[in-house]
């Protein structure tokens, strides 16, 4: 009984900094499988999704979701991997070892992976077609988009945003809301791809604006998508 009771009391009275280094190491393998499996900071570096994003902003993308074999959906935002070489040219920030590290687990968003971030505005199966300045129309049906940047219009009346394509099966067609600001799917129809987005290479949905805090607002699929009809 003696023995049990001090070998306890030793316990109890283990320095904090003793210890600190253990829950250190707990806390960043916890993050880092949040990061793989569940969630994901990605931080917006440019204009082209405005104003639905803003740059700088924080968005957490789920990362879980897929796992189950659920794939992008019209609508949504969505994160993926440069598919074909899209940044090219574009100078990507070279983070300290901090950075590297948190980064790394998830507790701070990567500057180093080449990462995009768009709206699924076509999946496969589906024609997806820009005349004029729009609308934007997805077999056949024109989409109405509140989100689309002001002053822009839903299609842009140059040689790139002119356009009528069939999606191939597990791609999809990406375009920003900032329609004139934006190198999306349009503008990369001589890749490999034919500016398609492999589903593969689709990180995630963003799903939520978690900072900075005064811009804190869930992802929805906008209405209009509903309205779309799947292509026999």
């Amino acid at each position: 009984m003696g023995r049990a009771t001090r070998r306890s009391r030793t316990r109890k009275n283990r320095p904090f900094w003793v210890e600190l280094p253990l829950l250190i190491g707990m806390a960043l393998v916890l993050a880092l499988l949040i990061k793989t499996f569940l969630v994901q900071a990605f931080s917006i570096p440019s204009d082209s999704m405005q104003n639905t994003l803003q740059q700088g902003d924080r968005v957490l993308v789920d990362k879980l979701t897929p796992w189950f074999g659920s794939e992008p959906e019209r609508g949504e935002v969505v994160v993926f991997h440069d598919p074909a070489d899209w940044l090219a040219g574009v100078p990507v920030d070279e983070p300290n070892t901090v950075q590297k590290v948190l980064s790394f687990v998830g507790v701070m968003p990567s500057a180093e992976e080449k990462d995009l971030i768009k709206r699924v505005i076509g999946v496969g199966g589906d024609t997806v077609e820009c005349a004029g300045d729009g609308p934007v129309k997805v077999n056949g049906t024109a989409l109405d988009e509140p989100y689309v940047f002001p002053g822009n219009t839903p299609c842009s009346n140059d040689e790139g945003g002119r356009f009528k394509v069939t999606v191939p099966d597990d791609k999809i067609w990406v375009m920003g809301d900032h329609r004139q600001a934006s190198a999306d799917s349009r503008y990369h129809q001589d890749d490999p791809n034919q500016g398609m987005v492999p589903v593969d290479e689709v990180v995630g949905r963003a799903v939520v604006v978690a900072w900075p805090i005064g811009r804190w607002s869930t992802l929805p699929v906008p209405e209009t998508f509903k309205n779309v009809p799947d292509k026999p």
